[in-house]
């Protein structure tokens, strides 16, 4: 192995673990989540989002794993509607957590591959990275959580009338709270990962 490529596996070691961290920090913190009722909304997909664009889709699922674990950990005690929902169904919450979070990364870290061959301005890929990552993650943990435990379970965590379509039931659940964490990832993604390639972390 050569000493170029031992220096990038070593700042791919270094920056991932320090995104893990971060993410556990803010997973356990309230800085991490928007709470709202029952309802919580997160902002670790930011740590995602710069760990997608950084390294890669695959990277972005790790990191998105890392997020997840952390959420279902919660789901235990610490947070009233991932409690209940795994009362219900444990797999569900599981596949919830884990899986939308870490399909989410995947897919963030696709999104930036495919952007950076229709532009060379890193803040706009960066900021587009931020921002499909946050909306990855909300599209799919929202959808999950209606396919997978029904509208008369969701209506009773969360006090919506079952009566609502998918779509009326998805745009409830969701409100301002995932609008405003798509433009605090959008906004924060984009200067982080200005920054890092700068710093020469992000392989152009």
């Amino acid at each position: 192995m050569s000493k170029q490529n031992r220096s990038s596996k070593t700042k791919t070691i270094a920056l991932l673990g320090i995104l893990t961290g971060l993410i556990i920090l803010m997973a356990f913190t309230p800085v991490g989540y928007l709470r709202v009722g029952v309802v919580s909304i997160s902002f670790l997909m930011i740590p995602v989002a710069v760990g997608s664009l950084a390294k890669g889709p695959w990277a972005g699922a790790a990191l998105g794993t890392v997020f997840g674990i952390t959420s279902f950990v919660q789901c235990f005690g610490m947070d009233a509607f991932g409690t209940y929902l795994a009362s219900k169904n444990v797999f569900f919450t599981f596949v919830m957590c884990v899986v939308c979070r870490a399909l989410a990364g995947l897919c963030a870290g696709f999104i930036y591959k495919l952007i950076t061959k229709l532009t060379k301005n890193v803040l706009v890929r960066s900021s587009l990275t931020g921002l499909s990552a946050a909306l990855f993650n909300t599209v799919f943990f929202v959808s999950a959580l209606i396919l997978l435990f029904g509208k008369a379970v969701v209506s009773e965590a969360t006090g919506l009338s079952a009566e609502l379509t998918f779509f009326a039931l998805f745009a409830a659940i969701v409100g301002i709270n995932a609008v405003l964490e798509a433009i605090a990832s959008f906004i924060v993604t984009g200067a982080v990962g200005t920054a890092l390639f700068k710093a020469k972390l992000i392989e152009d």
